[in-house]
């Protein structure tokens, strides 16, 4: 079959793999129609991560189930679904108590296990997750960063009513802005450097935006909320900078999610730093997208509200592409070529 793999340091190849087949009778095969690549796939091209020479790289997908397990009985050929795809270990202190997301072993498929750069890839059937008719298979492909996002805002208790800052507005930053709006929040505050990326946050749900090229983020938020700040601040875009402008955003009191995923040290001035302690901060780390009953409420929530259209990533797609312009597409965005967004394959075809 085609696939995307993954040979080293900005050598990822197009070429042929074995078809995946089934191995325990909990296992089920998808045949893939989109997967996306995402923002930590670009960071993990140029400088990478958890790998093995030659896998099949890619975690977001969408597809149709091809074949089944002798043990699945939910789960049968031809459903539409989507997956989570995240592997824990079930046997930890963490996944002791169903807190699946700080596995001590936690994988991810497309890392150390085959992915979905592919035309077929296999996950176990409870990672599975049906998707209605309503949902097309490019938005089915980003309910895994929607789950994502959401993991981190459920954190948080975020109330109706209340005032959100996202400082960061790439495809996890502008889908915790729509799920800000499905949270009832009064103020939704979009910051960023790229006028183009405020402007579609704007279209997303966003009710103020900030160019922190243009000044100081929480100076700029102060005058949006007549001083007062927010009451919870999302920090998605993992850079250096806003890792520490963050703290400076929320309320007395206030809340910090960290969502991005910093490649590189954070030195923090202590002008930042002090916010934590003077204002008594709480502070969110937010990884993976799963809860209990696993996948979680993460995954159900973000099917719901997709066939809704409450939560839409259309908007975020800027490239739908065959699977063999992988190796071109992936130096672009390590080149960061400007104008590309949430970028889809289609392994077997549009």
């Amino acid at each position: 079959m085609k696939s995307l793999r993954l040979y080293g340091k900005r050598d990822i190849r197009f070429e042929e793999a074995p078809m995946p087949t089934i191995e325990n009778e909990n296992e089920v095969i998808i045949k893939v129609m989109v997967t996306g690549i995402c923002g930590s796939d670009g960071h993990r091209y140029s400088m990478l991560g958890p790998y093995i020479e030659g896998m099949i790289w890619g975690h977001e997908f969408s597809g149709i189930v091809h074949k089944v397990g002798a043990n699945v009985k939910n789960i049968k050929e031809g459903d539409r679904v989507t997956a989570s795809p995240s592997l824990y270990c079930g046997h930890c202190e963490s996944c002791k108590k169903s807190e699946f997301a700080r596995c001590d072993s936690l994988k991810v498929i497309g890392a150390k296990d085959p992915g979905c750069f592919a035309q077929y890839t296999k996950v176990p059937a409870e990672n599975v997750v049906p998707i209605p008719d309503e949902v097309d298979f490019d938005k089915a492909s980003m309910i895994e960063p929607a789950a994502v996002a959401l993991h981190g805002l459920y954190k948080t208790n975020i109330n109706v009513g209340d005032d959100v800052a996202v400082i960061g507005c790439g495809t996890i930053g502008l889908l915790a802005i729509q799920w800000a709006k499905v949270f009832g929040a009064k103020k939704i505050i979009a910051i960023d450097i790229d006028d183009a990326k405020l402007e579609l946050a704007m279209s997303l749900g966003a009710t103020h935006i900030v160019n922190s090229l243009k000044g100081l983020p929480h100076e700029q938020v102060e005058t949006i909320t007549d001083g007062r700040r927010v009451d919870v601040a999302v920090e998605s875009a993992g850079s250096k900078i806003t890792s520490a402008q963050v703290f400076a955003l929320p309320r007395k009191g206030g809340k910090v999610v960290f969502l991005g995923i910093p490649y590189g040290d954070i030195n923090i001035e202590r002008f930042y730093f002090e916010k934590i302690v003077r204002n008594e901060l709480t502070i969110y780390g937010s990884w993976n997208s799963v809860s209990a009953p696993f996948p979680g409420r993460e995954w159900t929530s973000a099917v719901h509200f997709m066939k809704t259209g409450q939560i839409d990533p259309s908007s975020l797609i800027t490239h739908r592409l065959d699977l063999s312009e992988g190796p071109e597409i992936f130096e672009k965005i390590a080149e960061r070529t400007p104008g590309i967004g949430k970028v889809l394959f289609y392994p077997n075809g549009k």
